[in-house]
């Protein structure tokens, strides 16, 4: 009875097992093709304009263009940022265009302010996982005319685990690579 009751355990304990391995079997092969899919659309390099560069990329809901940008400096340095990128996009097929945005590595805290500062100019963006947009459409205009006339941008944000960051980036070549993002979609 008790070397019934052990083959029935171990019987179940292997089915579960198995059914364990056929679920991650199948998990990864969807992200194989899932990944497959996104790099079939990889972006293109327009240009390089010094510290930021103009790229395209076509999908299926239209061409997207965008020009952006790596910090130049990451604080506190003792901490695994990620990719961190400031984008300037344009979307002409949902009227969108010179959308300046900020992507990390990391979920910056839910409901936050980042706060882009422009030699001076302030501006907030509302948080979104592991970006931030600019609150309103006018200042997004605002926004990208005072880092066209500029010379560096410093973006400061908080971490979901409540470290707070700052991002500067140059500003050398942003107006030649907005320059050639719009053009590229146009």
């Amino acid at each position: 009875m008790a070397f019934e009751k052990n083959v029935t355990e171990v019987s179940q304990a292997n089915g579960v097992e198995m059914m364990k391995a056929k679920s991650l079997g199948l998990a990864i092969v969807g992200l194989v093709v899932s990944s497959a899919a996104a790099f079939a659309q990889s972006p293109t390099l327009l240009k390089q304009h010094n510290d930021w560069a103009a790229y395209s990329l076509s999908g299926g809901s239209g061409k997207v263009c965008y020009a952006l940008t790596k910090p130049t400096q990451m604080l506190p340095g003792d901490r695994n940022h990620g990719d961190v990128f400031f984008f300037i996009t344009s979307r002409p097929a949902e009227g969108v265009s010179s959308e300046p945005s900020l992507l990390v590595g990391y979920p910056l805290k839910d409901k936050s302010t980042v706060v882009a500062d422009v030699d001076g100019n302030r501006f907030s963006m509302f948080t979104n996982n592991d970006g931030a947009w600019v609150d309103n459409a006018a200042s997004e205009t605002q926004l990208v005319n005072a880092m066209r006339a500029g010379r560096e941008l410093t973006v400061h944000a908080e971490s979901s685990r409540g470290t707070k960051t700052s991002y500067k980036f140059s500003l050398s070549g942003v107006t030649a690579a907005i320059n050639s993002a719009q053009a590229a979609c146009r």
